[in-house]
């Protein structure tokens, strides 16, 4: 097994080496039609998040790797961080660009299909979901050049199985990706793009960054967290640069003009998605290892496919909270709350209008983000339960929520309008009054607590 820093390999070997209990290697044959779906959010449902990799898929040579990206811890030992630390951790490193360097070998490199040898229906393309029209390959990213400044881009769009060759796109995003098509489509050509599959989960992390500057190149946002230059390699459909230690690399181009069905599909929302972009890619040249690795990310709301755009929406909001709020101490994107609808955010509240100041930022930053909820910092913003106890006793709604009526949100956002795709964002402000002799709240202290331990440990209750 290849032991580069840069790869899902090597990122899989490390784990297996420091924390073994973090790797379930599946041996039993499985379908690809519901089974790992269904295996990973039953582990997800007993609050375990390992990496699996299902070593026999049933009609097919290459196993499947999944669920990468599903545990904070080990994304914090990806970054030397702490879980506490993790969105801090990410802003800072992510913001401190390192270019890429581009190498001559890679490892993708061994096996290369073109003509009728292109067939994707070879690859073991999970279908997630009952609802879903077809399998989809997840975790796919998409590479392209914007056609009027060669800057390239990389990112996730969902693709569908639509033939040996076809691939159904949706780029509801409406981020850079979509941008770079609607260029080269206004010009009457197709954009030139090529899918990774198979890489680290800080290239996953990386990718997810939205708000840079539109000189940058993801890349050396991914070389970033890493810490050191991304080594990338030129593959054979525009030059386009790739992860050199990725799996598989499939050449196309995305069509001009051209628009099919694509879904429904299980979204994080938790929603089958009926909306859609309805882009159609088309593959010419596959490459991949000689003995590949199929990577996909369970979709729904599994924490493989929503906890890095909590994590990087984490680390994102607090950026632009800190630029003019020095006291804001957190944010956090829950899961449940599908990794992106919700903002969580601790601040020590000096000033009344503070809170409202948070809310409007916050709202502006994110595009997916519609509800934001400032507490103080003695509320714990990683335990609801703490969340909505503030809300309960320190909210009065005449004049603590405020809505902000017609934003840009989600194509996806099954509340958004189905015309213009707006919504009603709001915030709400559950910190306590600072002008006013408040309730006091109750506390049991680190002492107490850790006295109460020892009584119930002596009980044998605990």
């Amino acid at each position: 097994m290849e032991s580069d820093n840069q790869s899902l390999r090597g990122f899989i070997a490390q784990t297996e080496r420091s924390d073994p209990a973090n790797v379930l290697r599946i041996r039993e044959p499985v379908s690809h039609e519901l089974e790992m779906t269904s295996t990973v959010f039953e582990l997800d449902r007993l609050n375990k998040s390992p990496v699996v990799i299902f070593e026999k898929v049933k009609g097919f040579d290459m196993p499947v790797v999944t669920n990468v990206a599903g545990s904070r811890e080990l994304l914090a030992q990806c970054l030397n961080s702490t879980v506490a630390n993790l969105p801090t951790a990410f802003r800072e490193r992510c913001q401190n660009y390192i270019a890429s360097e581009v190498v001559a070998k890679a490892a993708w490199n061994e096996v290369v299909l073109e003509g009728d040898q292109v067939d994707l229906t070879k690859l073991p393309i999970p279908f997630q979901f009952s609802v879903d029209a077809a399998p989809y390959i997840t975790a796919g990213q998409i590479t392209a050049r914007d056609p009027e400044t060669g800057v390239d881009t990389t990112g996730f769009h969902r693709l569908m199985l639509r033939g040996k060759n076809r691939l159904g796109v949706s780029l509801h995003s409406r981020r850079r990706m979509y941008e770079y098509h609607r260029r080269a489509e206004a010009k009457g050509q197709s954009l030139p793009a090529a899918i990774v599959i198979g890489t680290h989960p800080l290239h996953y992390m990386g990718s997810m960054v939205y708000a840079y500057p539109p000189n940058v190149r993801k890349f050396d946002i991914i070389g970033a967290l890493f810490g050191e230059p991304y080594r990338l390699a030129r593959c054979g459909v525009q030059d386009l640069e790739v992860p050199a230690g990725a799996e598989i690399i499939i050449e196309g181009e995305i069509l001009a003009g051209v628009h099919e069905p694509e879904g429904p599909f299980g979204e994080f929302t938790g929603y089958a998605s009926y909306r859609s972009t309805q882009n159609v890619f088309v593959a010419h040249r596959i490459r991949m290892r000689r003995d590949a690795w199929f990577h996909s990310v369970v979709t729904g709301m599994s924490r493989d496919h929503i906890l890095i755009s909590c994590i990087t929406r984490e680390g994102e909001i607090l950026n632009a909270l800190k630029r003019n709020l020095p006291n804001v101490r957190a944010v956090h994107v829950p899961h449940k709350t599908c990794g992106a609808f919700l903002a969580i955010v601790s601040m020590k509240k000096v000033a009344e209008g503070e809170p409202r100041m948070a809310m409007l930022t916050a709202l502006g930053t994110e595009l997916y983000t519609k509800q934001v909820i400032v507490v103080d910092e003695d509320v714990d913003i990683y335990d609801m339960e703490d969340v909505m106890w503030a809300v309960a006793t320190r909210v009065k709604a005449e004049k603590d929520i405020m809505m902000v009526p017609g934003v840009k949100s989600a194509v996806i956002d099954p509340t958004s309008d189905p015309t213009t795709f707006t919504v009603t964002k709001m915030g709400i402000d559950a910190t306590a009054p600072i002008n006013e002799d408040f309730a006091e709240r109750l506390v049991i202290s680190p002492e107490q607590r850790s006295r109460a331990r020892e009584i119930l440990a002596a009980a044998n209750a605990i």
